[in-house]
């Protein structure tokens, strides 16, 4: 769980005020993240079955004033990837199915469907095409898609690799998982999903039809909201994220999940241990896999159109970090870690208040471009919708804010990145400031 943006670790030491129990500290961090406009959502904590904070920040509903609160519905992305699997090892235990079995098997004329096997489908190892693209989701999110029609989408596209050689997260891999369930049980995915999981757990405010969903707990979602902004974002519709993030739910409704996980009421465990096997890329059965300080670490993040999610379980301390945030944001992994580490009585970074500020897109558009930073690790400056980003090699966009007109800084981590420029006003280079280090990256495109 613990990431180092651009290969540079920063840790500021925070200690506990005398008297301030764990769920106290953590909620205190959680507070920060919410006034810097970084965290905007619920949170549920627990460890070795006691919770320790189940609350919610910021706004449900910025219209109406209303606040998040642990009752509150989001969708969670791609987190629907678990119950997907979960549903597919249990159809394994029952003798119905192998995740050694080909695509072949369950639609007869797919392209190489004798190579791929139902174990790649569930690591992304299957070379299959991702097919919800960023354009194709922008003008297709709202529209409900039959599965043959989505299927298509994807089924003939040309493939790079060997099944089973490299990783490629693909949404489409769920999407026929999704399918094969569907063959095998002659029963719709969300009627499994309901009768094998969300029923037996009483996960009773988990669903798919988000947009149809008539409750006051309902957060709208937001692609940017501060005290400027209230941008509110489409509502992706569960048939086109089906198997793959279709599902909409709670922190408590997740919490219950995990506490699932620790019996065979779902899974037994050596399906559960299955799931929790690194393949390729740390990539298991609908889960990442990872450590912290020493300790397995199971996760996974979810994002879809004004929703953001994260669930990350460390099984040998019985802990769970739930956070749902009705606002995009790529920062839930860097909360997480800083949560795990209080429960671990470890330092942490604790956010820094920095006061931003408007700065014209005319100028903005000449910090654009790709620097680099070292020989392996380019940055590459991009504006879009009025807003910086910054994107090292091999990592996700992340939001630059202003501070000043040619300074900007991480919300999520103790970075600034300054745009100086020339005797004859032009932007050549940019300057890293992280860890009391400066590192200059010189502009090459």
């Amino acid at each position: 769980m613990q990431k180092i943006f651009c290969c540079v670790v920063f840790i500021i030491s925070f200690s506990k005020t005398f008297g301030q129990t764990t769920g106290q500290e953590i909620d205190e961090l959680l507070k920060a993240y919410s006034n810097q406009n970084s965290f905007n959502g619920s949170v549920l904590v627990a460890q070795k079955g006691v919770i320790l904070l189940e609350k919610g920040y910021g706004y449900k509903n910025a219209t109406t004033n209303s606040f998040n609160d642990s009752n509150t519905i989001f969708q969670i992305g791609s987190i629907t990837k678990q119950f997907t699997s979960a549903v597919i090892l249990q159809l394994q235990e029952q003798g119905k199915i192998s995740v050694h079995d080909h695509l072949s098997k369950y639609i007869s004329d797919y392209p190489n469907g004798d190579s791929i096997s139902i174990e790649n489908l569930l690591t992304h190892t299957s070379v299959i095409h991702n097919f919800n693209d960023e354009a194709f989701m922008k003008n297709n999110a709202t529209k409900p898609m039959r599965l043959d029609s989505i299927i298509m989408l994807f089924k003939n596209a040309p493939t790079d690799f060997k099944p089973g050689v490299n990783y490629n997260y693909s949404n489409s891999n769920y999407i026929l998982l999704g399918f094969i369930i569907e063959k095998i049980t002659s029963k719709s995915y969300y009627q499994n999903i309901r009768e094998r999981i969300f029923q037996p757990l009483k996960m009773n405010h988990s669903g798919f039809n988000f947009s149809s969903l008539k409750s006051a707990n309902k957060a709208t979602g937001y692609s940017r909201l501060n005290s400027k902004y209230k941008n509110i974002s489409l509502i992706v519709d569960s048939s086109l994220m089906y198997a793959a993030g279709g599902i909409y739910s709670t922190i408590s409704d997740l919490y219950k999940w995990d506490q699932a996980l620790y019996t065979d009421k779902i899974i037994h465990d050596s399906s559960l241990q299955k799931a929790f096997t690194i393949y390729k890329n740390n990539y298991g059965y609908g889960w990442m896999i990872d450590s912290a300080y020493n300790k397995k670490a199971v996760m996974h993040e979810g994002a879809t159109f004004g929703f953001t999610s994260f669930i990350g379980r460390i099984p040998a301390d019985s802990i769970c970090i739930i956070l749902l945030d009705n606002k995009q944001s790529n920062g839930l992994i860097k909360i997480a870690e800083d949560i795990n580490s209080i429960l671990n009585n470890q330092p942490y970074d604790f956010p820094k208040q920095r006061t931003e500020i408007e700065v014209d897109t005319a100028i903005l558009k000449q910090y654009t471009g790709a620097y680099q930073l070292t020989p392996e690790i380019n940055l590459i400056i991009s504006l879009e919708g009025g807003q910086v980003f910054i994107q090292a090699s091999g990592q996700g966009k992340t939001e630059l804010f202003a501070e000043k007109e040619n300074l900007f800084f991480l919300k999520m981590a103790d970075v600034q990145i300054e745009f100086p420029k020339n005797s004859i006003g032009n932007v050549t280079k940019l300057i890293f400031y992280q860890n009391g280090q400066q590192l200059p990256a010189l502009k090459i495109k």
